[in-house]
Order: C-alpha cells, then sequence, then structure tokens
C-alpha cells in the first residue's frame, strides 16, 4: 500500500495534474460552443424554413449516426486532404478536439432542446403575438427560456456525456487526462495502478459537473416544477 501511495504521490498525480488542465481546456470551450449550437440547431429544426429544417436535421443525422473516432480522425487526419483551389484547412490537435466534440455535443443537444420547444404549447406564442411581438420576440422571449428549462436535464447529461468522451482527444496526440495516464502506463508497466488514478480523476470531474448542474437546475426550475429531492 506504501508503494502504491508513493507511486501516486511522485509519478502520477503530477503528471495527471497537468492533464487534467489539458482536460479542463478541452471540455469548456466544447461544451459552451456545444450548448450554442444545441440551441440555435433545436430552434432552426422547430421554427426554421422547410429548407432550414432539412440542412439542420441533415446535420444532427450525420453527427448523431457517425462515431465521434471517425469524426476526430476526419477533422484532424482527413481534412487537410481536402483542397478548396489552392487552401487546405489544417487543424492542429486541440482545434480539431474542440471542433469534433462541439459539433457532436451540439447535435445531440439539439434533440432535448427541440423537444423542449415541441412541449411548449402553440398557444402561447400566438398570444405573444397577438400582443404585439414579432415571431421572433414571441420564440425568443417566452418559449424557448420555458424549453430551455425543460430541456436542461437532458443537456446536462450530455455535458456529462462530454466529460468523458474528452479521452477520446489522446488518439490525435492531444496529452490530456487519458494520454498522460497511457504514457506512464507504459512507461511504468503499473497498469492497474495507474489506470485507476485516471478513473478516479475522471469521476472527480463527473462528480463536480454534476452537482454543479443539479445546483443549476433548481436554481432556473419553472415555478411549480421545481426539483424534488428524493
Amino acid at each position: 500500500m506504501t508503494e502504491f501511495v508513493d507511486f501516486v504521490l511522485t509519478e502520477v498525480a503530477p503528471a495527471l495534474n497537468q492533464g487534467l488542465v489539458a482536460s479542463l481546456e478541452l471540455i469548456l470551450p466544447s461544451a459552451f460552443f456545444g450548448v450554442l449550437i444545441g440551441l440555435t440547431a433545436g430552434a432552426l429544426r422547430v421554427y426554421g424554413s422547410p429548407l432550414v429544417r432539412r440542412l439542420t436535421d441533415t446535420y444532427v443525422s450525420l453527427f448523431r449516426g457517425t462515431p465521434l473516432v471517425v469524426q476526430l480522425y476526419f477533422w484532424y487526419f482527413a481534412l487537410p486532404y481536402v483542397h478548396v483551389g489552392e487552401f487546405a484547412l489544417v487543424l492542429s490537435p486541440f482545434a480539431a478536439c474542440v471542433l469534433g466534440f462541439s459539433l457532436c455535443s451540439g447535435a445531440y443537444q439539439s434533440e432535448y432542446v427541440r423537444g423542449g420547444l415541441l412541449s411548449i404549447r402553440k398557444g402561447q406564442l400566438k398570444a405573444a403575438q397577438a400582443l404585439g411581438m414579432t415571431a421572433f420576440q414571441a420564440v425568443t422571449r417566452i418559449v424557448l427560456p420555458q424549453a430551455i428549462r425543460r430541456a436542461f436535464p437532458g443537456c446536462g447529461n450530455e455535458i456529462i456525456y462530454l466529460i468523458k468522451y474528452s479521452s477520446l482527444a489522446s488518439i490525435i496526440t492531444v496529452n490530456e487526462l487519458t494520454g498522460i495516464g497511457r504514457g506512464i502506463a507504459k512507461a511504468t508497466f503499473k497498469n492497474t495502478e495507474t489506470y485507476l488514478v485516471v478513473g478516479l480523476y475522471y469521476l472527480a470531474l463527473v462528480t463536480v459537473a454534476t452537482l454543479a448542474l443539479r445546483w443549476a437546475e433548481r436554481r432556473f426550475s419553472i415555478p411549480g416544477f421545481e426539483y424534488q429531492e428524493e
């Protein structure tokens, strides 16, 4: 036991702390852009023109229907070979991960937002327009705030998933928690001890995120539909 503790404190923890910073640098912007994309795509899928709805449905089907690993490989390895004239877009590993995570997360989050929007009675939209609001004002000021609150548990759950599948960043050379843990395991041959600690790091991240999301869910709950403690 003493040997395990010494190994964790001297070799594993210092390196994984650096990996933790890298993971957070991936997760935070990806979560932000994922929510933003999800809100936009979800609203367009409900209130957009037929062409816009078709395009956003295609986006969602594409990113929900293909593995995230394949998407990351495309953004990092395949995209540089797609030439527009003389130009090719080459992304850094970090940029490819944030782009891939954001687009994939946004596709899933748009489903929750779409469901939230469809759960709001159409009479509210008509009543707002009868009071002189434009359709855009009615959606953004009346319908969307309610829909976001109803979609919040699902969107929060997608953020939890994002924390866990951020570990895939290591496959395109980003040294986040999993990548650094793999390097330590290969160098020391202590796979059990290393991956046990890596798992605990992810568990801690998910636990903190879950508590924060539960607080936010209570804070912004719809009056009359407050979060109920079991």
